[in-house]
């Protein structure tokens, strides 16, 4: 393969960088890998019923929507789990810095697979919160009763005692979670594909969590620094 040549770099420059462009052609190659290992997973569970949420419909006004009508006509959709309770004053940092980006893409993944957020504070309060961040593309969904978020982990209801000792919760509390689920519906009915579990995984030192990497810019561009991440973590404003 013939490689590139910036001004004035030297021949060690040049040998560290084809080192590293090997691995991150390697890496390339295993995002692949990963994505067609989570294509080819088996069917997942039956959902347990067809969850009702709030949103604003059609008519700009509060209406009530299950599952199973929010495919549109596609195959699959998308629902991200935002943490944004009723219980907070202010939605999570992370989870916001992240739908910023999002937004921009959901115009276009709706074509494919529909995208929404959900979180457990009423319609009216997310929909303030979008029109403030200036989210034209994302649709949100209110669970407020909950039924939802406990089966489909977007709270820490439903862990274990060892999953919530790993967790870091005591016997008692709870919080909300970020956690992207996918659900696919054909002429069986409607099942689970996939969940970002990795949002529940054990951290690695020096890490949090790595659960929304994948679609997540602000981190890649961050990555590309020489000084990378560091301790830096968004805030809500500047």
């Amino acid at each position: 393969m013939e490689h590139l040549s910036f001004p004035n770099e030297s021949a060690e420059y040049r040998r560290a960088r084809i080192e590293l462009l090997d691995a991150e052609i390697a890496l390339r190659r295993q995002i692949e890998a990963v994505a067609a290992q989570r294509r080819a997973l088996p069917p997942g569970g039956a959902m347990p019923e067809d969850y009702s949420f709030e949103w604003i419909g059609a008519y700009q006004r509060p209406e009530r929507v299950t599952l199973s009508a929010l495919f549109a006509g596609k195959p699959s959709i998308i629902l991200q789990s935002y943490m944004f309770g009723a219980g907070r004053d202010e939605p999570c940092n992370g989870c916001t810095h992240m739908l910023d980006a999002i937004d921009g893409s959901a115009r276009h993944l709706g074509q494919r697979a529909p995208f929404y957020v959900v979180a457990k504070s009423p319609i009216a309060r997310l929909e303030a919160w979008a029109k403030h961040r200036r989210w034209p593309h994302l649709v949100f969904l209110s669970d407020v009763d909950g039924r939802y978020s406990a089966d489909y982990f977007g709270d820490t209801r439903r862990l274990t005692d060892a999953k919530r000792a790993e967790h870091g919760l005591k016997r008692g509390e709870n919080w909300d979670e970020t956690i992207f689920n996918v659900f696919h519906k054909d002429s069986d009915g409607i099942r689970h594909v996939w969940a970002s579990e990795m949002a529940y995984a054990p951290e690695d030192p020096g890490q949090h969590h790595r659960a929304g990497d994948l679609v997540d810019p602000l981190w890649a561009f961050l990555d590309m620094t020489p000084k990378g991440r560091g301790d830096f973590f968004p805030s809500l404003t500047y």
